[in-house]
């Protein structure tokens, strides 16, 4: 989805980003936009050498995830060498007399730059794709904003026989989320055995150089959701790779505790192999692991991934606001 700005037609997307045979004379490449998909290629561009620069409405990317790794995420995209621009909004796309591009822009004092470049991608979401199969004609109703087909909890649409499933219901747009919602499906419809999809404690990843992972709440979501004593455990190192390899990056872990219940309801990581280590992380979540289990657990060593099992000091306390525990 471009966003609507003159010399918006002069932009690629993710698409075309995987088949550009260059980026100019420059080897220069503005990408617009603060999601996975901007950040991650992001990083592929500058991994091949290219300058790159990265312009985000907000003050960090990654709108959702927790925001101290959102602020380690930035960190990491400086050190290798992506210019960032943070706050600001792109106004046009200028073409060059030599096939270059212009891409103006206003930061947040209203201040009015441009950055020169062989090429302007636009990472700015994707919306649903339900034109033009007939859906009107079938009575399926269809969000007028988004597009998107509007479903129940079981996944079924307004007309009882048709069900929907996957980004285009515009719900939760990961694709193991889509087969997750395809296995309920099955199961309710053919296996006769009525499934919802579960929503809580899903796991996931941006991959970012070094990876961002996640699973749970963030510690805003869990102020915000939680009632009750939070504790906020802390870890943040240098791998022992990056010490042998001379590299500066930290890796950075966090783990919410809710602390009437021992529940941990939050792990998040920035650091080499998060979305391999989150994986496992979100098995314990999903079966409710408490801190004593965490903490009773052996850790491998040496690895990264044992520190999860050997934070034993709160870096802080923190007052949830909710109204409740959670059950799920």
């Amino acid at each position: 989805m471009k966003i609507p700005i003159p010399g918006a037609e002069y932009a690629i997307t993710s698409d075309e980003a995987l088949v550009l045979e260059n980026l100019g004379q420059s080897n220069c490449i503005v990408i617009i936009g603060g999601g996975y998909i901007a950040v991650e290629f992001a990083g592929i561009f500058a991994g091949l050498g290219a300058k790159v620069h990265l312009m985000y409405r907000a003050p960090y990317p990654l709108r959702g995830f927790d925001e101290e790794c959102r602020a380690i995420v930035v960190e990491n995209l400086s050190k290798r060498g992506v210019t960032l621009y943070p706050e600001c909004n792109p106004t046009g796309i200028e073409k060059q007399g030599d096939g270059s591009f212009v891409l103006k822009y206003q930061d947040a004092q209203r201040n009015v730059g441009g950055i020169p470049c062989g090429q302007v991608m636009m990472a700015t979401g994707r919306k649903p794709s339900s034109r033009g199969i007939g859906l009107e004609n079938a009575d399926v109703e269809v969000d007028p904003r988004s597009g998107a087909i509007k479903v129940d909890e079981y996944s079924r649409t307004s007309v009882d026989n048709i069900w929907a499933i996957g980004d285009v219901t515009d719900r939760m747009n990961l694709t193991p989320v889509a087969l997750m919602e395809g296995k309920c499906f099955a199961s309710t419809v053919f296996g006769n055995r009525p499934q919802l999809p579960d929503y809580n404690n899903i796991p996931t990843a941006v991959f970012c150089q070094p990876p961002l992972g996640t699973v749970g709440l963030t510690e805003n979501q869990a102020v915000e959701q939680l009632h009750g004593d939070l504790e906020v455990y802390v870890s943040k190192f240098r791998p022992m790779k990056n010490t042998l390899s001379g590299r500066d990056e930290k890796t950075f872990m966090k783990m919410i505790v809710h602390c009437p219940t021992n529940r941990v309801v939050g792990c998040h990581m920035v650091g080499p192999d998060a979305g391999e280590i989150m994986q496992g992380l979100g098995v314990a979540l999903k079966c409710g692991a408490t801190k004593e289990q965490f903490d009773s657990t052996v850790g491998i060593h040496p690895s990264a991934a044992e520190e999860w099992v050997t934070m034993s000091a709160p870096a802080r306390k923190v007052q949830g606001q909710g109204k409740g525990n959670p059950v799920k």
